[in-house]
């Protein structure tokens, strides 16, 4: 039988992604459960399993190509799947034993009827003909490779566009249409300038032009709207790291051997998480459009982490909850999954507070965006060495680490940005504190 693999839901708000690698070729033998593609997203890198045991009789992607949840990427002839949609592994029809007229690749599973009954071709109805019909969340999208290839390059996806055909599939109009709808009802930003038209370098010399990958794109737009959306203030601050220092290192040489590597980065995970019980402002979120504060019951901190893809932020889930070393061995398990592009969309969702530690890099203090919708993130950079006062005003050398704090000015006042950071620098220049959460 005839089996159609789509492309799976990829998470959250996850509506298109790039074909990154494929592992299979037209006339292979796959089993069910094995990685036949990896897609791509602003978030993570997805494999996609084979939903059965078969043949591939047609690989309609290649390297490089852009894709949206619920394209047909792949057909087999096999048996029966063993991956259902209800485990959004993969989305798969079955057809007949004697299957219908082949659908052309351009053709999604939601223009076939259960019967595979094919409806009427619909792209010469006029626009005004029928009224818009809303497509269910979970309905693949029916669009040819020309509108959907039109629709990127005016920005949008095909997914938030409303057909105005009784067959749900959208045309060039239906993409206009949306598209004058988001013109004539965007905010204005002021002077911000979301894209500048570059002039021609080439004429002033040699130049190479590479494609953005799909994690630097969506990285670009996230970026852009956090700071043309959220005014940021910047607090900074610096902590004397001498007593965290011996704490780590006399914890951490009892760890190691179990493979454990206690990091500056995991005592500020628990001591952030802390605080935002006490100061849960800094863990909330403002919702503009209903004029409400969104109050979060959770505690999730993201963490920014350098790879060669780009950056990404996976996120340790109820850090409140976690003491410093189970928070350290999360923390590795996530790094390595980062660097080897196995984090899952599940992996960096659902954060309320990011932070992002430049300390092996190097520099002093730096002003970080805050991840939005989250209201608040922490930068670090390199402990240096410092003269400072000792107990008895005596000039003494210690180790003191720049804090850079970023806030949405919406929400928090300097007022409360000032307290935030303080109590963040009194536990760690003791953090025998920590001891007591």
């Amino acid at each position: 039988m005839t089996i159609e693999v789509n492309v799976p839901v990829m998470g959250e708000s996850i509506k298109e992604g790039q074909i990154v690698h494929i592992d299979v070729k037209e006339g292979d033998v796959v089993k069910a459960g094995q990685t036949i593609l990896e897609i791509e997203t602003g978030k993570a890198t997805v494999e996609v399993p084979s939903p059965a045991s078969g043949k591939v009789e047609r690989l309609l992607v290649k390297v490089g190509d852009r894709v949206d949840v619920g394209q047909l990427i792949i057909v087999l002839e096999g048996s029966v799947p063993v991956l259902g949609g209800t485990a959004q592994a993969v989305s798969v029809e079955v057809t007949k034993a004697q299957p219908p007229e082949p659908v052309p690749a351009e053709k999604s599973v939601a223009e076939k009827s259960v019967a595979v009954v094919q409806p009427k071709k619909t792209d010469d109805v006029p626009v005004a003909a029928t009224a818009p019909s809303k497509r269910p969340d979970h309905v693949p999208v029916a669009a040819a490779p020309s509108v959907r290839r039109f629709a990127r390059e005016l920005g949008v996806s095909v997914n938030d566009v409303e057909s105005s055909h009784p067959g749900g599939r959208i045309s060039v109009e239906d993409v206009k249409l949306y598209v004058k709808k988001l013109n004539t009802s965007r905010p204005t930003l002021g002077a911000f300038a979301p894209h500048v038209v570059l002039p021609d370098f080439s004429k002033f010399g040699p130049v190479r032009e590479e494609p953005m990958s799909t994690i630097r794109v969506r990285t670009a737009e996230h970026m852009s709207a956090a700071w043309a959306s959220v005014p940021h203030v910047t607090q900074q601050a610096k902590a004397r790291v001498d007593e965290l220092e011996v704490l780590r290192k006399r914890l951490g040489t009892h760890l190691e051997k179990d493979g454990v590597r206690l990091t500056v980065t995991a005592f500020l995970v628990k001591i952030v998480a802390t605080l935002l019980i006490k100061y849960p402002k800094f863990n909330s979120s403002i919702d503009m459009v209903g004029k409400k504060i969104v109050s979060k019951g959770f505690v999730n901190i993201g963490i920014a982490v350098d790879t060669e893809r780009g950056l990404l932020v996976p996120v340790v889930r109820d850090a409140d909850k976690k003491n410093v070393v189970q928070i350290a061995l999360e923390l590795g398990v996530l790094s390595q999954k980062a660097r080897s592009g196995k984090l899952s969309p599940d992996d960096m969702s659902g954060g309320t507070f990011t932070i992002t530690n430049l300390g092996s890099i190097g520099g002093g203090y730096f002003t970080p965006i805050v991840n939005a919708p989250e209201v608040a993130i922490l930068g670090v950079s390199r402990t240096a060495f410092e003269c400072v006062p000792g107990k008895n005003n005596e000039p003494v050398f210690a180790g003191m680490l720049p804090l850079s704090l970023s806030y949405d000015h919406r929400l928090i006042d300097g007022a409360e940005g000032a307290r935030f950071v303080t109590a963040l620098v009194e536990i760690i220049e003791d953090p025998s504190v920590l001891l007591l959460s």
